[in-house]
């Protein structure tokens, strides 16, 4: 990156698009435990209903559809993992701001690229923008689109099941 002009206004801006990334991902969190809290509670609500013969096979689909709900909103808030393998110092698209690429570095090792990093404007600049850029990725392809399937999940399973319950109804009914 070739920054014409630095100043505070740059670092405003940086910090501000940080911390909004980080309040985007808090209310992921909030929303992921939100959808595993209500599919475990209408699954507990609805296990008593296995028996009877009206309400069975709605409550199974109702019952299935809450566990894909759980697991993709389980999957949003896991956490995602180191990179096994030992980052690339030399490749310019390496984040050093990421733990999981540090932590693969020696002390003396991580202190030499970031005192590389912070001797030029220019790449402390590049380096954070890069981190930023890194957080929306992971946020858009992981946790929103995790939380998203397990929105439509639930719906879809409210849906299903008073339909199926509908169509019991009628078979019931008809018999």
């Amino acid at each position: 990156m070739n920054i014409l002009q630095q100043g505070t206004h740059l670092d405003h801006l940086l910090r501000q698009t940080r911390m909004h990334h980080v309040q985007l991902s808090s209310m992921a969190d909030v929303k992921a435990n939100m959808m595993l809290t209500l599919a475990s509670l209408v699954i507990t609500f609805c296990i008593r209903y296995l028996t009877d013969p009206i309400l069975r096979w709605p409550v199974f689909t109702l019952i299935g559809f809450c566990l894909v709900t759980i697991f993709a909103a389980a999957y949003a808030v896991m956490p995602k993992g180191p990179n096994q393998v030992r980052p690339d110092l030399k490749n310019p698209n390496c984040d050093i701001l990421f733990f999981g690429n540090f932590i693969h570095l020696a002390f003396d090792e991580y202190a030499e690229v970031m005192e590389q990093v912070m001797s030029d404007p220019n790449r402390v600049y590049e380096a954070q923008v890069r981190e930023i850029y890194e957080l929306g990725v992971f946020l858009a392809t992981k946790k929103y689109r995790f939380i998203r399937i397990a929105y439509i999940a639930f719906i879809t399973g409210l849906v299903v099941s008073g339909f199926v319950f509908l169509v019991v109804e009628v078979v019931n009914t008809a018999v």
